[in-house]
């Protein structure tokens, strides 16, 4: 639990800290369990079916702990976002590349689909020799026809959610220039004052934009959820979230790097080195 005495934009930055670590951690162990399962998977046995089962048993736990450390995470993003919702749209504790990719104080959830097809695309030249030798590694461009389809409606499903969350984002944000909040700050005699009917017509703002970051983050878990449980195999969908993870901590290490080449602070305070996926 968070110390009483913290603020709340402490107890923010603290949050992504925590949750970058886990990151970080996350990633080291499922590039860890990976290898022990193509060891595994390469090592001639009688019963290799018993081992191909032990082996997407231990990864299905970890593609599990990968989930519920996400919604750890949206929960108590969700918190802390019912006191300071505006924090997470323009959040202080990332870095000025993070924030300009950002959509409704996260990423896109059509964004995991297009890191599936981008990674399995990279995959295919190597995939093509192995698939001609008849071997089936678990790589993401191994789909079957049931796993493209799938992928796709997916992916449409996805992108006609977004759409809607934008629409939403987009009028909330006209709304600022119409009453009441517009009205007020034409009558308002004291700019540095905050009058009662400013406040209100803020408070009221700022809970429509909690539950428009709370349908978002819905979105981004269940198109998660979808992909790595029930779209893609085990192995596939450890090499997803390697990738995703990946990503995700060197944008954050790239943004430190340009931030202070630009003479400004990065967001958070600890430095982490860019992974590596050897």
């Amino acid at each position: 639990m968070t110390s009483p005495n913290v603020s709340d934009q402490e107890a923010q930055h603290l949050c992504f800290q925590e949750w970058m670590k886990l990151q970080q951690q996350g990633l080291l162990e499922l590039i860890h369990a990976l290898h022990n399962s193509s060891s595994s998977s390469s090592t001639p046995s009688a019963s290799a079916s018993c081992t191909s089962a032990i082996n997407d048993f231990k990864l299905k736990q970890l593609i599990e702990k990968s989930i519920k450390h996400f919604q750890d995470y949206i929960d108590k993003r969700r918190h802390f976002a019912h006191n300071d919702v505006t924090a997470y749209l323009a959040p202080t504790w990332c870095t000025t590349l993070e924030s300009s990719m950002l959509w409704i104080s996260g990423c896109r959830p059509s964004s995991y689909i297009r890191l599936v097809y981008a990674i399995s695309g990279k995959e295919l030249e190597s995939y093509i020799s192995d698939y001609l030798q008849g071997e089936r590694s678990g790589n993401l461009c191994d789909f079957s026809t049931m796993q493209l389809n799938s992928v796709d409606e997916l992916q449409k499903k996805t992108i006609r959610q977004e759409n809607q969350l934008s629409n939403k984002l987009a009028s909330l944000q006209e709304e600022v220039a119409d009453q009441p909040i517009a009205i007020i700050a034409n009558e308002v005699g004291n700019l540095d004052e905050m009058c009662r009917e400013a406040e209100k017509a803020l408070d009221k703002h700022a809970r429509c934009l909690v539950t428009l970051v709370e349908e978002a983050d819905k979105l981004r878990m269940e198109t998660l959820k979808e992909l790595v449980m029930n779209i893609l195999s085990p192995l596939q969908a450890v090499k997803f979230l390697i990738a995703s993870k990946n990503l995700h901590l060197c944008i954050n290490a790239w943004g430190k790097t340009r931030d202070q080449q630009h003479g400004r602070k990065g967001g958070t305070t600890e430095r982490e080195a860019c992974p590596t996926l050897s």
